[in-house]
């Protein structure tokens, strides 16, 4: 007899199962869903003495009330940490959270910035009133770097992006001047005929190198012969002196 009534009951199952499917897939039944919205990246120096990350979120199908705001962060040599687990709503502290739930938004503000805040901070939103997966969900994280050097404000920053525009365009104002004075130049040179002299052409160093050996070995020749001819006057001397 057991056999025989968890027949029907498995087939009252499956038929049940099938039909929440079916109505999930048309959305007669929806799910409490979380969407969060973070800047992927953040960069200040050690002059800045505040920075906020702001948190934008988005919410399908979840309840009324108002969902708890989480922050976490993540370094290279720490596991991810909540950073606020009593809310930091103090302004004198670290870290303070500002809410504006009804917005959807949420935002962290560091206080007293130092080089050791740079890290991965996460955003995160949870209905606590709701079971499904999807209403609790975290932010794709904000990597904040704390520079050790002063860097250009963004005024300085378009400044020089303008002058480099400007030298730019000069320098290509410059080249195009150069090119067509060039060319007209070229224009106005006579062409050469038949009749005009050609400029002498140069001789190769090969040519150069023999014409100095040449000159070198003349001047030693010279030298050579002088001492000969100057023993053959002595030796016609002394004969004459014999006689």
């Amino acid at each position: 007899m057991y056999n025989k009534m968890a027949t029907p009951n498995r087939a009252v199952t499956i038929i049940t199962l099938e039909f929440n499917l079916i109505l999930l897939y048309t959305g007669a039944i929806q799910t409490c869903t979380v969407n969060i919205q973070q800047p992927s990246f953040l960069e200040v120096d050690y002059t800045c003495k505040t920075i906020t990350i702001q948190c934008d979120f988005s919410v399908i199908n979840c309840p009324k009330s108002n969902p708890k705001v989480l922050w976490f962060r993540q370094d290279a040599y720490h596991q991810p940490a909540n950073l606020c687990p009593n809310q930091c709503l103090d302004k004198a502290g670290k870290f303070t959270i500002t809410e504006s739930l009804t917005q959807n938004q949420a935002s962290l503000t560091l206080n007293t910035v130092t080089l050791n805040d740079s890290a991965i901070y996460f955003c995160g939103i949870a209905f606590s009133e709701s079971d499904e997966p999807r209403s609790k969900q975290t932010g794709p994280g904000t990597m904040l770097v704390v520079r050790g050097t002063r860097l250009l404000s963004h005024e300085v920053q378009n400044l020089l992006i303008a002058l480099l525009s400007l030298l730019s365009i000069y320098i290509a104002a410059l080249s195009v001047i150069f090119i067509v004075i060039s060319k007209q130049l070229k224009l106005k040179m006579p062409r050469k005929t038949g009749t005009d002299e050609e400029p002498p052409k140069k001789r190769s160093a090969r040519h150069v190198f023999q014409e100095i050996a040449q000159e070198l070995y003349h001047k030693r020749y010279v030298e050579t012969k002088q001492p000969e001819k100057d023993d053959i006057i002595y030796e016609n001397r002394r004969a004459h002196s014999n006689f």
